[in-house]
């Protein structure tokens, strides 16, 4: 036995791996061992039972190794085996052994093949074993056997990983001779995980079922994919050994001979078989646990001095202590601001892949709500002429002029640049919106503590609003400054003479190619049923053209839309439709595709239809402008009732117009009311839109009265 003075070290290894498994948990070390890896039918089985000299492995096809078996082998007088999870209980028949191994794998696992990486603990005392520790991992698969999940491979190589990527595990990469070795599953995760072949140690299998005058000279010695630790070659039971219970011992000596008398290993012969892999291994883990023993000590000791500082604090610990109240009501606010932080500044540790969230949404709301906003801030040109006519003759006054004065022009430019102060409020109100959110989002920890829960949230919230008004107040202040001087040498100003060059730099921009816009998933939601009902296409939206696909291969192309004159309107959602709509529709009344009038496009979300929205006005295409005009036409006999109406009627279409540049939905809520209203003093209403007062709340002294709604778009 090689290194006595260090002998008792990996029976010392093998408690500590026994304690740790009785807790549950390997308390973060990184204890010396070796694993057994290796692809299915590679003979991994085999070569744990010569080290025994025991029958004691499941066999079968497939996968038979269904859990890490770790494979303790201790040097003793007797020989029995040991389970830690029956403990006292000696198993004296290795074939009991066999199927306790089997039971333990189906009350983890089931009888459908599945794997588990929780571990059983094998101990086996015998005269004829080294001390030695080896970890047997299920052997690497490709195709899923019974009700196996499909992803098998990927399972099994993830527990692989636990085990090898670790800096103290050695790797026993067994690979059958008869097939080509750079095909290797284990070699090839062994170069994964140990570039340097550092931790790697070769073993060669079925060197005797090689083709005739075929051999692995050149891999037992090391010349081809060279190892630090080299290759050793065993020959195991073939199957017709094993059914036919050929002794182990006989098959040792049948390994001895086939080495001496095979001309190709002939002068390899005292550095082959098992009984010099055990003696190998046994040293070489012996020599791995007293390198790693100095790091193993320091780290053991740091935990201890660790938990025994945690212990020390619990002796006196006190649940009415004021002061353990109050470190853990920092504690908890501490993680909030953490918490907070983290999910407004996108690094957070729990990433949502299901929605938008924190930073993420009002990242939205500056690149694509607030744009929106903008651009909805419509002006009559009609109106804006008459305006900028207006100005210049009242500046002028008495007198008849012959050039634009500059007071018509700030004038009308401060009064356009004022409408966006209330997209800039708007956009804050979102923001802060969102923020609020957030702040219930991180207070969810605080389930357990409801009321502390709700103070929280009140003070952040309430800080929150404090700030809302001051922000306000500092963006109103921005665009005040904006309106206090008109820098007309400002390179974005568009005068006569940076007019040709701006028109040059848009022909350019023009040239320079269709760029892609924005990709994605819609839904045509108004083809008819007779065409196939609503349909799902790839979409790809460029500076120029809408396109739709098949799908997101972009192979086959199902139609193109040019862009011009194209604008955007919101479509109330169906009745059993739970998808979020909007259209497209041509300015000149034409068909937009096909025989349709408008394109309706549906969405999974509103936050979708924001961002698509976002990008059409990117592409140029514009959200319609909706106004809507009154006409009210009275025969009554009391003059009160129509003075009345008048003021009424005067009153509504203000909100009315209002509401429109919210959504269509909004404007006719807000004619519902008005028509509401107004009631009690109508006979009768005739409406785009089905609005129809009741009859019985129709006075008798009121007849003839006339209401249409004119809905246009300019």
């Amino acid at each position: 036995m090689g290194n006595r003075g260090m002998e008792d070290l990996i029976p010392l290894v093998n408690r500590m791996q026994d304690a740790f498994s009785a807790i549950g948990q390997n308390a973060n070390l990184d204890l010396p061992q070796i694993a057994v890896v290796g692809g299915q039918s590679a003979g991994k089985s085999s070569v744990l039972e010569n080290f025994v000299g025991k029958d004691f492995l499941p066999r079968g096809s497939g996968i038979v190794t269904r859990r890490p078996l770790v494979l303790q082998l201790m040097n003793s007088p007797t020989e029995y085996a040991e389970f830690l999870h029956c403990k006292g209980k000696k198993f004296i028949d290795f074939d009991e052994v066999r199927q306790e191994i089997e039971a333990e794998t189906d009350r983890a696992t089931g009888a459908n093949k599945g794997i588990s990486p929780v571990p059983i603990n094998l101990r086996v005392y015998s005269p004829h074993v080294l001390n030695l520790t080896l970890v047997d991992l299920p052997g690497m698969t490709k195709v899923p056997v019974g009700d196996q999940p499909a992803d098998i491979e990927f399972q099994i190589r993830d527990m692989l990983m636990q085990f090898v990527t670790k800096e103290n595990c050695l790797m026993l990469a067994v690979s059958p001779a008869n097939s080509d070795l750079a095909n290797s599953d284990a070699l090839k995760i062994a170069k994964e995980v140990d570039p340097q072949g550092l931790r790697t140690i070769g073993v060669i299998t079925k060197l005797d079922l090689m083709d005739e005058g075929t051999d692995a000279k050149d891999i037992l010695e090391n010349k081809l994919l060279p190892l630090r630790r080299g290759y050793i070659g065993v020959v195991n039971r073939s199957q017709k050994d094993i059914d036919g219970k050929k002794d182990i011992n006989a098959a040792m000596a049948a390994e001895r001979k086939f080495f001496l008398s095979h001309p190709a290993y002939r002068h390899l012969a005292d550095r082959m078989g098992t009984p010099y892999l055990q003696k190998v291994l046994n040293q070489q883990l012996t020599n791995h646990i007293r390198d790693t023993l100095p790091n193993l000590r320091a780290k053991l000791q740091s935990q201890l001095l660790s938990i025994e500082k945690e212990v020390e604090e619990y002796k006196n610990f006190r649940p009415d202590d004021p002061s353990r109240k109050t470190k853990a009501l920092l504690q908890m606010v501490q993680q909030f601001s953490v918490d907070f932080e983290k999910c407004i500044e996108g690094s957070g540790d729990q990433i949502d892949t299901a929605e938008l969230s924190g930073g993420a949404r009002i990242n939205r709301i500056f690149h694509e709500r607030f744009p929106f906003e903008l651009v909805k801030v419509c002006f009559d040109e009609k109106e804006l002429r008459k305006e900028i006519s207006y100005a210049i003759k009242n500046i002028h006054g008495i007198r008849t002029g012959l050039f634009t004065p500059d007071m018509a022009f700030e004038t009308i430019v401060k009064r356009q640049i004022g409408k966006i102060k209330e997209p800039c409020t708007k956009c804050v109100d979102m923001v802060i919106s969102e923020l609020v959110n957030t702040v219930r989002q991180c207070t969810k920890k605080l389930a357990q503590y409801p009321m502390m829960r709700e103070e929280m949230e009140r003070i952040v919230t309430q800080h929150i609003r404090d700030r809302e008004s001051r922000t306000k107040g500092q963006v109103l202040l921005l665009i005040d400054i904006e309106l206090s001087y008109m820098n007309t040498n400002h390179e974005d100003f568009i005068g006569f003479a940076n007019a040709q060059q701006r028109i040059n730099q848009m022909s350019k921009k023009k040239a320079a190619g269709n760029q892609v816009i924005r990709k994605g998933w819609l839904t045509i939601n108004n083809i008819g049923i007779m065409k196939g009902g609503a349909k799902e296409y790839w979409f790809v939206l460029t500076a120029e053209s809408l396109s739709w696909y098949k799908d997101d291969e972009e192979k086959e192309k199902k139609y193109m839309l040019q862009v011009d004159n194209l604008k955007l309107r919101d479509v109330e959602k169906g009745f059993m439709s739970s998808k979020h709509i909007f259209a497209l529709f041509n300015t000149e009344q034409r068909n937009v595709y096909k025989d349709y009038r408008q394109l309706e496009l549906a969405c999974e979300s509103q936050e979708d239809v924001d961002a698509w929205k976002a990008s059409f006005l990117r592409a140029g295409v514009y959200p319609e402008r909706v106004t809507v005009r009154f006409h009210l036409k009275h025969t009554c006999t009391d003059n009160t009732v129509t003075q009345t109406l008048s003021q009424m009627w005067n009153f509504f279409p203000v909100h009315i117009i209002s509401a429109m540049s919210e959504s269509f939905a909004h404007a006719m809520l807000v004619i519902s009311c008005a028509v509401t209203v107004c009631a009690p003093f109508l006979s009768s209403v005739s409406s785009s839109s089905p609005l129809r007062p009741p009859p019985h709340l129709c006075p008798t002294h009121c007849y003839g009265s006339f209401y249409r709604i004119t809905i246009t778009d300019q």
